[in-house]
């Protein structure tokens, strides 16, 4: 659990999408394991094993739902409502960490490039500027020079 959210480096939306990818882990442990027993002796069930139901717990909380296992009972179906909304919660965690991670590197890489160009852009500038110095110099040089006597000769 320390690997998911203790790290202080790692950013709040990924220590969120471990926390509920763990909190996701145990409720379909322990949905199954509740579901078998909430099932146990009910007419038509079919989720009689702890392996059936532990299958059962994935589709459920990935939302496949294909079809092939549910729950009969009232309390079996309370089970079943917890372990989906449980699921679907994950599943909206995850993808929002995804996005904002996705965002958050793209938006890093922008801001890096802005500051190349602004940096390229000063450099530019400073470097214009510093030429067209050198170039007055040299013009004021030059007509001082053609001002002083004796300078016109040549």
């Amino acid at each position: 659990m320390d690997v998911l959210l203790g790290r202080k480096d790692r950013s709040l939306h990924l220590k969120a999408a471990g926390g509920a990818t763990a909190v996701l882990a145990i409720t379909m442990l322990a949905g199954s394991w509740t579901v078998v027993t909430a099932e146990e002796g009910a007419r038509n069930a079919n989720l009689t094993t702890y392996p059936t139901a532990l299958w059962w717990s994935i589709e459920t909380a990935t939302t496949v739902g294909y079809g092939d296992f549910y729950p009969v009972t009232p309390w079996g179906r309370v089970i079943a409502a917890v372990v989906m909304v449980v699921g679907i919660t994950t599943y909206g965690i995850v993808t929002a960490a995804l996005a904002t991670w996705f965002v958050g590197r793209e938006d890093r890489r922008r801001r890096h490039l802005d500051r190349m160009v602004e940096e390229a852009v000063h450099r530019l500038s400073d470097e214009t500027a510093h030429a067209l110095h050198e170039r007055f110099d040299r013009v004021e040089r030059m007509l001082t020079t053609k001002g002083e006597p004796g300078a016109g000769a040549g």
